[in-house]
């Protein structure tokens, strides 16, 4: 999947639901989609969560078994910061949820930050 596959989701306006909207799923879907692009060769997805409209995970780099955090804000209440400001940190194990220090990027970044924190 291409970013620009991703980014045909910018500007939606996610519809609020007490569960899961088809809407939601495709999204995740294809941000999981753009994961497994990022991650390409270098890189496992460990564990990949879809929560109530969120998604966060974990990545190993196969090299040397680093893990990186990710997570992106609720979709419906932080309209497309999805794009530009996903959290992504180090991970000490794939259930340390609290990790290192926050750093922020933009969803083209994301392979970069990657590479930056599990060096």
């Amino acid at each position: 999947m291409s970013i620009k596959k991703i980014m045909s989701w910018e500007g939606n306006n996610f519809q609020s639901s007490t569960g899961l909207t088809e809407e939601f799923a495709r999204f995740s879907r294809d941000f999981k989609k753009y994961l497994r692009e990022v991650c390409d060769v270098d890189y496992d997805i460990v564990d990949f969560n879809r929560g109530h409209f969120y998604v966060s995970g974990f990545v190993r780099r196969k090299f040397n078994g680093k893990l990186a955090y990710f997570s992106i804000s609720d979709v419906r209440y932080f309209p497309d910061s999805w794009i530009d400001n996903i959290l992504v940190r180090t991970a000490e194990h794939e259930k340390d949820y609290t990790g290192g220090s926050n750093n922020s990027c933009k969803i083209d970044e994301l392979g970069d930050m990657f590479e930056k924190l599990t060096h």
